[in-house]
């Protein structure tokens, strides 16, 4: 039989190819926030995105791209984030175990007691940003401490809002400084000439630690000003958690196991789950009454009313029947079930990203932008931009730190400048601003488990703002900018690098 012809390769896009997605999905994101508001979340914005999906889809095909191809990219996307997810789940247990062993409520009682409205702003964003250093992920921080803070406010009747603010600092600023980060450990190896994660955290310092201190100095200006309006004093606040837990040390085991998890570098998932499981254990012990309302059946035996209330509370949620209105609605949250609409997000998100990457689309628009970057100020804000542009177009954080940190990292070279310049000012942009875009996986994250919309923790998410800022400004005035001797022969790689379905971990953030 005559040789059969290969399939001609498919056509590299044009520019208008690669607008035109991005075109339609802002549209779209615009159309779904003005119609339903901070609600878009709710489904919505899943639906705009899986629809920007599929004209990425068309596009590709158009193009030559195999219908077979490109669904394998876009599986291949979300099989990504299927660690990521898995956390996700696990955080959502633990919220509801942990209320209904009393963990949270413990931490808010202790909390309310010992912090003053005026530093609990400033003290939360400096605990959390300690506790990012020892777990090295923001994502475990903010979904176990972070929660209890946002609790606390609630509670002190200051702003949640700024609370989930300070969260995020804090916890962005400890995940970044450490090198127990995967996103710290990554870059560097991605950037690649020799840079080591020592020096890239040294590097980091002089934009991360100022930023932080910015940070730090505005969120004690806000306490200080700031009036709490609580619908009941921080006595009658204590008094009633009394009456509805039974508040004590014995209640933080689930929380102190949960950090000799991360101490012994347990793998986040099963570190958070196991933590779950142990709050579920231990609340029949230390919150007899409570478990039993919860499962509110008289007929099942005290084995089976504790079985009940864990699954229960792992799967939908702890709800809360003291009694007493804001500790019920403070205290009725978590379960798996709870951040399903998260998980959805975060399919469509990633689904977008994929195709977008396996066509070629988002190489494509930072083309123009790498070739444009004459001087050394323009190259760091290419790279600024990028990072947050992708943070936008892809949805996903570490898109927004692959992709730049492959594409400039030869005109670095060419031009003198040290790796660890490219390094930090990947981190400042494609790490940090990931969480200020609800469509994002780690903004979907966050928001689900602060229960705070991304819009609104955003104006105070000071670190976040000011790190990209703080990089670029540094790369114009030369400052903390190091040079190395130019590598003019420096090879041309796949400007590419690794697709969105392989090459970067997904297990923790």
């Amino acid at each position: 039989m005559p040789d059969q012809a290969a399939p001609a390769p498919p056509r590299p896009p044009t520019l208008l190819d690669a607008l035109l997605p991005v075109i339609v999905l802002i549209g779209m994101l615009i159309l779904t926030i003005a119609m339903f508001g901070v609600g878009a979340t709710d489904g919505p914005l899943q639906v705009a995105l899986l629809l920007s999906a599929a004209f990425a889809s068309l596009m590709a095909l158009k193009n030559g791209h195999t219908v077979a191809a490109v669904a394998d990219a876009a599986i291949g996307g979300v099989s990504s984030a299927l660690g990521a997810i898995f956390i996700l789940l696990a955080v959502g247990a633990l919220i509801g175990t942990w209320n209904m062993a009393g963990t949270i409520p413990t931490v808010v009682d202790y909390g309310i007691r010992l912090m003053t409205p005026a530093w609990f702003f400033f003290a939360t964003a400096l605990v959390c940003a300690l506790v990012g250093m020892v777990t090295g992920s923001s994502w475990t921080t903010s979904g176990t401490l972070g929660v209890a803070f946002v609790g606390m406010a609630s509670v002190m009747g200051l702003s949640t809002a700024i609370a989930a603010g300070a969260v995020i600092c804090g916890s962005y600023f400890g995940d970044k400084m450490t090198p127990l980060s995967e996103t710290t450990i990554l870059v560097p190896k991605l950037v690649g000439r020799g840079l080591t994660t020592g020096a890239h955290i040294r590097n980091m310092a002089w934009t991360s630690v100022p930023a932080l201190g910015i940070s730090l100095v505005l969120f004690l200006i806000i306490g200080f000003t700031s009036s709490p309006e609580a619908e009941i004093s921080t006595q009658a606040a204590v008094d009633a958690l009394g009456s509805a837990y039974n508040v004590g040390i014995v209640s933080l085991i689930p929380l102190l196991l949960l950090i000799v998890f991360a101490a012994v570098r347990v793998p986040p998932f099963l570190a958070i789950l196991g933590s779950a499981v142990s709050a579920a254990v231990l609340a029949p012990f230390t919150q007899p009454e409570a478990v039993k309302a919860f499962v509110d059946d008289p007929g099942l035996g005290g084995l089976a009313t504790a079985v009940k209330a864990g699954f229960a509370a792992m799967a939908t949620g702890f709800v809360s029947n003291s009694g007493v209105a804001p500790i019920d609605q403070l205290f009725s949250r978590g379960g798996m079930a709870s951040l399903l609409s998260t998980v959805w997000l975060i399919l469509g998100a990633l689904s977008f990203a994929a195709i977008m990457e396996h066509a070629g689309f988002l190489q494509r628009l930072l083309q123009p932008i790498v070739s444009r970057a004459r001087k050394r100020g323009s190259l760091i804000l290419a790279v600024n931009a990028s990072g947050i542009g992708l943070n936008v177009i892809a949805g996903d954080q570490y898109v927004a730190d692959v992709l730049p940190a492959r594409m400039y990292r030869n005109e670095f070279a060419q031009r003198g400048l040290a790796p660890q310049v490219l390094s930090r000012a990947v981190e400042d942009s494609g790490t940090v601003t990931s969480v200020l875009v609800p469509w994002n996986t780690c903004g979907a994250y966050i928001s689900g488990v602060l229960g705070v919309p991304t819009v609104s923790y955003l104006p105070f998410c000071f670190f976040n703002i000011l790190s990209p800022i703080l990089d670029v400004l540094y790369g114009y005035i030369g400052f903390k900018v190091p040079t190395v001797p130019p590598e003019p022969t420096a090879g041309r790689e796949d400007p590419a690098g690794p697709q969105a379905a392989g090459g970067r971990p997904a297990t923790a953030r």
